[in-house]
């Protein structure tokens, strides 16, 4: 697959269904933190997700000089993302991750060959090659995923880009590789022999991807319910993407639920709907939404009581005590 398609691609971590809590193996990697938690732990993270990059890199630079090796990941993508290139610092924030063996930052210096840092001639020396960052990558997870570990087998396709690996890993019932296999099957990966087997494959590993908890693979889920007309369906799912805190599914199922519109069927709830958007108020101009969120809480307001919006504030809090942290869930390993 393309990788410089990923990107274009429309919108990991915990997913609340039924009173439910379960930790994704490809999201932050909070080990069993609570939705207050992730407020505070690893706060740098969770604004990194929202998209708040000049906010985190403050936040991620005490954790990761206190020794947090997500925090130390995260920082170096954030300087990187910032400069548009590989700076001496993220490398050095890189390289510390990479060293005590974070996986992903191995990865992310074995690319750096691709970096523009490489078009401008002025990448920082590194301590090792990008070809031994990769060698080092593999013998530290082509092990775990010879003995079949779900996100191993994911990594050796990030490390190869043999689509083999990432075919094992959706087997494996790794909900990133499975949304993956997804998209690779939409830009025409495989071969399918009979009529419409190919939109079948897509449907099915989307539908897998989201029963693991994977809030892109629920967004895109979506579009083929809704293609198939199936309301019941997109209530169900939308509510559950929501839950997770994806941005998108937040305000699409603020909006259905206030009837700002009215578009899959959803009871009416002013209160939870504008409890909702003041939640996204929170994202400020981050993603380009803030507009939009205003717009709707002002529409949304105009038929609510004060006693109303007043309830919507305990609702709001409560959500947030019992949720995910808000987020755009960009890729961990980002181009």
């Amino acid at each position: 697959m393309n990788r410089s398609i990923r990107i274009k691609l429309s919108q990991i971590a915990l997913l609340f269904s039924l009173g439910l809590i379960s930790l994704l193996p490809y999201s932050v990697n909070l080990t069993n933190a609570s939705p207050a938690a992730l407020n505070n732990e690893q706060r740098g993270i969770v604004l990194y997700n929202q998209m708040k990059i000049d906010d985190a890199i403050p936040q991620l630079k005490r954790e990761a000089e206190n020794g947090d090796i997500e925090s130390q990941y995260y920082l170096a993508e954030s300087l990187r993302k910032k400069n548009g290139y590989m700076t001496p610092e993220a490398q050095l924030w890189y390289e510390s991750a990479a060293e005590k063996k974070n996986i992903y930052a191995m990865i992310q210096l074995g690319r750096a060959k691709r970096d523009r840092c490489a078009t401008m001639e002025n990448c920082p020396p590194s301590k090792k090659t990008q070809a031994e960052w990769f060698a080092e990558a593999k013998k530290i997870t082509l092990p775990k995923a010879n003995d079949g570990d779900p996100e191993s087998l994911y990594l050796m396709y990030e490390i190869t880009l043999d689509h083999h690996w990432l075919e094992k890993s959706a087997n494996s019932g790794y909900p990133l590789a499975q949304y993956w296999m997804a998209v690779s099957e939409r830009q025409g990966e495989g071969y399918f022999f009979t009529p419409g087997g190919r939109e079948a494959s897509v449907r099915k590993w989307l539908l897998l991807s989201s029963e693991g908890g994977n809030p892109k693979a629920m967004m895109q889920y979506l579009e083929t319910l809704y293609e198939e007309g199936d309301m019941a369906g997109i209530r169900h799912w939308l509510e559950v993407a929501a839950a997770t805190g994806e941005q998108a599914a937040m305000s699409n199922y603020g909006a259905y639920i206030s009837h700002t519109p009215d578009k899959v069927g959803y009871s009416l709830d002013l209160v939870k709907g504008y409890a909702i958007f003041s939640l996204l108020k929170e994202l400020g101009d981050a993603g380009g939404v803030q507009d939009y969120v205003d717009r709707k809480i002002e529409k949304i307001s105009e038929r609510m009581t004060p006693e109303q919006i007043e309830q919507s504030k305990t609702v709001a809090q409560e959500w947030k005590a019992t949720h995910p942290p808000l987020s755009f869930f960009p890729d961990k390993l980002s181009n």
